[in-house]
Parts: structure tokens; C-alpha cells; sequence
């Protein structure tokens, strides 16, 4: 194995959209179910997170159903502080970056990537490239979303493990030729790495 790609979303980090939500219910008359199916769960959202809409093109977007008052600095303030270190994971990163080529693989948008790349900046660091959804314009588990990743792995795809919190990634990334673990809290993601050949630096926890 050569190199590594970790999800970002509920692997290297929590998050939570009912965090946004509270924040925003002053501004609706949606309640906070209501308002995250509004934001969260329609067509805007894929476009914004394959890139082909701009954050202002977002929240206009999304406007008449959420029917949301506020700026559109208040809407982002709300929308993008969502996230919180999952130290299970983090924690593994420098153990494994000496040894390994690391990336990150992420269904994500232009806000919450800004956001969480300089509030998880120390761990961030030690990857070796990024691969935002947003900038390569394919979602995962679309077969698209791989080959952009594959460029930026500088391994042949059996040398490749991929690690996400959701069955149908993992197996999109297996379809794709790559070894897959779905990643499940509390299951010792290290010992289930040892047990796939994966090394690390320092004692075994």
C-alpha cells in the first residue's frame, strides 16, 4: 500500500447540520427539521457541492424554500461552523505520514472547505493533496469522483486504500480498483488497519 485517502465529513472530522439549523431558526418560520431538508436535501446542494454554483448562487438558491431572512453573511456565518476534531482518527495521521502518500477525499463545498481547512490546519498539514468535490466537480460515489482522485495518488489503484463512513463509497472506491474500509466510531480503526498491513510509526496502542 502506498497511499491512503481519508474522507473528510464524520472520518477526520465531526459534523453536524442541525448545528446550522438552530442558528438559523430566528431567521425562518421553518422549524429545524423543516429547514434542513430545505437547505440540505434538494438539487442545490449537489450543484454547490460539484462546484457549479457559487456560495451567494447557493443561498439565493435555496431561498424560497428555506424561506430564510438573513444576510447572506449571517447564512454562511451559520452554514459553515459546523465541524469538531475526531481525535479517534486525527491522531493516526502523523503516525501514518512518514510511511504513506495521503489524501484527502471529501464531498464538499466552497464554505465548508474554507472553513474547516484552516480550523483543522495542524492536522491537514500532513496530507500530501486535496480532493474537494467542489473542485473537481464529481461527488463521490460517482465513478468520475475516483479518476480526478486517482491523478493526485501517484500509486496504481491496488496500491490504494480508501477510508469513508459510507458503504456506498467504499464500495464505489472498490469498484474503482482501490482497497476499501468503511469506517465505523469506536471499532479501533488502527487495529483494522494493522490487520490490513498498514504500518505506523511509533508503539501499537
Amino acid at each position: 500500500m502506498k497511499t491512503i485517502t481519508f474522507d473528510f465529513g464524520n472520518v477526520l472530522a465531526h459534523f453536524d447540520h442541525r448545528i446550522t439549523a438552530e442558528k438559523l431558526l430566528p431567521h425562518t418560520t421553518l422549524n429545524a427539521d423543516e429547514l434542513i431538508r430545505a437547505i440540505y436535501c434538494g438539487q442545490p446542494e449537489i450543484e454547490y457541492e460539484c462546484g457549479r454554483l457559487s456560495t451567494e448562487e447557493y443561498f439565493r438558491t435555496i431561498l424560497p424554500d428555506s424561506k430564510l431572512t438573513c444576510s447572506p453573511g449571517e447564512f454562511v456565518a451559520a452554514f459553515e461552523d459546523i465541524f469538531s476534531r475526531n481525535s479517534e482518527v486525527s491522531e493516526l495521521i502523523p503516525r501514518l505520514k512518514p510511511r504513506y502518500r495521503l489524501l484527502l477525499a471529501s464531498n464538499t463545498n466552497a464554505a465548508h472547505y474554507a472553513k474547516y481547512s484552516v480550523q483543522f490546519a495542524p492536522v491537514l498539514a500532513h496530507f500530501d493533496a486535496f480532493c474537494p468535490s467542489h473542485l473537481l466537480g464529481h461527488r463521490k460515489p460517482n465513478a468520475g469522483y475516483f479518476a480526478a482522485c486517482q491523478r493526485s495518488a501517484q500509486a496504481e489503484p491496488g496500491e490504494c486504500l480508501f477510508i469513508d463512513d459510507l458503504p456506498e463509497n467504499v464500495q464505489a472506491a472498490r469498484t474503482h480498483g482501490w482497497q476499501g474500509l468503511v469506517y465505523r466510531p469506536g471499532e479501533d480503526l488502527e487495529k483494522q488497519l494493522r490487520g490490513m498491513g498498514i504500518q505506523f510509526d511509533g508503539p501499537v496502542r
